[in-house]
């Protein structure tokens, strides 16, 4: 339990090293408490869940169901996923530090996909179906950096200090004994 909420001791320290067990373990905390709150958006009635829409074309089929599915976060899981992002994204930083690569590969992940929205939202406005098109490019690209990303947070450290850090593998490393003392 304690590896779970070590991100959380770290709020926002972005300098340092994070291993594997800590940054793992962490996902595994937030994928947890993320069903539970949803769980419970849905039964208090604070929105959450999945809605399942009929596209045009299948309501003057009269099919329903189908193309239109679109997931809503409710109000618990929106505020606690609001508590995390800084969290999240330090020990997402302080793991690639790790694998001696700069906190900025972070980007890769999510980076794409905000300048494809604003491209994808500037063309559906006036109507250019190239930005849509460039917007969708764009986020394929965010896709496969996604996948680079996770390759990176899967991989071993890099053995000893490094320029980001003491290893938080060695057992005479100060990182770990002060965020449990």
């Amino acid at each position: 339990m304690e590896w779970m909420l070590m991100p959380l001791k770290r709020y926002a320290e972005f300098s340092g090293r994070s291993r594997r067990k800590e940054y793992w373990m962490y996902i595994l905390f937030i994928v947890i408490v993320s069903i539970v709150l949803s769980i419970f958006d849905k039964m208090l009635g604070l929105g959450g869940g999945s809605s399942i829409t009929p596209t045009s074309v299948e309501t003057a089929n009269g099919v329903g169901g189908g193309l239109g599915a679109a997931t809503h976060m409710g109000v618990l899981s929106g505020i606690f996923a609001l508590a995390t992002f800084i969290p999240s994204l330090a020990v997402a930083i302080r793991r690639l530090h790790d694998t001696d690569r700069a906190g900025w590969w972070v980007l890769l992940g999510f980076g794409p996909y905000l300048v494809a929205v604003a491209l994808m939202l500037v063309g559906a406005m006036t109507g250019q179906l190239g930005l849509l098109a460039t917007g969708g490019l764009i986020m394929m690209v965010g896709f496969v950096g996604g996948i680079v990303l996770l390759v990176f947070m899967c991989l071993p450290g890099t053995s000893g200090p490094n320029k980001y850090g003491p290893d938080p593998l060695d057992p005479s490393g100060a990182e770990l004994g002060e965020v449990f003392s």
